[in-house]
């Protein structure tokens, strides 16, 4: 079992070194200098070579790459020359220091993800931990939604199989899997936060934390969580569903439900204790893939809900041309994909023997 863990992280470490790699090559090949994007129209030559200077951009890309990967890195080297871009500062990090050799010193720290462009300095740690909860309780929401009304409607779907009552739940699943999240997004905030706005309460637009007329009071609007977790919900749902059904008409075929139905067991007991279970295997894999998914596909749908979220961060970021946000938001998205298929992979190699020999 170690060695299959080990094994998982050891592929997890290579995935991200790869998406740190593609990441940082992608956004500095753009056309644009970095540093004229910083200082905008305020610009002139000694501002520029002082910005040049202070983020390592007057360097050779290679160099500018392993200054990315040291700053992200957990165990770091830096100089103790305070020119070098590398310099140790208490400003920069919050480090412990481990040796030193040189004019060199090793540091354990938290992953640097250096600062905004636009927002003052601030660096993008501090912008992703405001923001990354509320994607996360979207995220959540939706995926709670989808996993309790998903098998719910798969298991009916499945008991029903082939009657009016399957084909309907057939259809609307299938348009959920095909319409866009963004179109769903904007028909539900339309639909029920404009049109039928009377009588559901709901708004068009709004985050989980809104502050008073008088801006001293932040309280938080619970209402406005349900139209984007809904319609973020919508796809994973559907998915849910067709797998659920797929699966539990597979299982009610296995010779022990078969038995089980001899002795006169009822379809309830049946369905409860023995093919429920099993039939939850691949909608487990589903839902782990798409609640990662979730924290990169959020984007359109906080965008329209104007839900205050990582996803609609990167899209101002974007329209700002804030490089650190971008890349800081993609990376921090991506690693958690990594960890979570990890770890579900791991969870899968305990309750099952054969995956690990696998």
């Amino acid at each position: 079992m170690f060695s299959y863990i080990s094994n998982k992280i050891g592929y997890g470490i290579l995935t991200l070194l790869g998406v740190i790699t593609v990441i940082f090559f992608l956004f500095n090949v753009l056309p644009g200098d970095p540093a004229r994007m910083m200082l905008d129209q305020r610009e002139d030559t000694e501002q520029l070579q002082n910005i040049r200077k202070k983020y390592g951009f007057d360097q050779p890309l290679s160099t500018q790459y392993f200054y990315y990967l040291n700053d992200l890195s957990p165990i770091s080297v830096h100089s103790k020359n305070s020119d070098n871009y590398t310099f140790l500062s208490t400003n920069k990090y919050s480090f412990v220091e481990l040796f030193s050799f040189k004019e060199k010193t090793v540091v354990l720290k938290y992953p640097y993800l250096r600062k905004s462009f636009q927002k003052n300095d601030k660096n993008v740690s501090e912008v992703i931990a405001e923001t990354m909860p509320n994607t996360a309780i979207l995220a959540i929401s939706a995926i709670t939604i989808a996993i309790i009304v998903g098998i719910f409607f798969g298991i009916l779907s499945a008991l029903f199989k082939d009657s009016f009552f399957d084909k309907i739940i057939s259809i609307i699943s299938t348009l959920g899997m095909s319409v866009p999240s963004f179109f769903s997004a904007i028909l539900f905030a339309w639909l029920f936060g404009f049109v039928l706005h009377k009588y559901t309460n709901l708004n068009m637009t709004g985050s989980l934390f809104e502050v008073d007329d008088f801006g001293e009071k932040i309280y938080i609007q619970w209402k406005n969580l349900v139209l984007p977790a809904v319609v973020l919900g919508i796809r994973p749902l559907a998915v849910v569903i067709q797998l659920m059904r797929n699966s539990l008409l597979e299982v009610l075929t296995q010779d022990y439900i078969r038995t089980a139905k001899a002795k006169g067991l009822s379809t309830y007991k049946i369905i409860k204790t023995h093919a429920l279970k099993n039939a939850l295997n691949p909608v487990v894999t589903a839902v782990s893939g798409w609640f990662a998914s979730m924290l990169a596909g959020a984007v359109f749908v906080e965008y329209i809900f104007n839900w205050n979220g990582l996803g609609r961060e990167i899209v101002n970021a974007l329209n700002t041309l804030d490089l650190p946000i971008i890349m800081g938001s993609v990376l921090t998205i991506a690693t958690l994909f990594i960890l979570i298929n990890i770890f579900v992979d791991i969870i899968y190699g305990m309750l099952d023997p054969k995956i690990r020999l696998k």
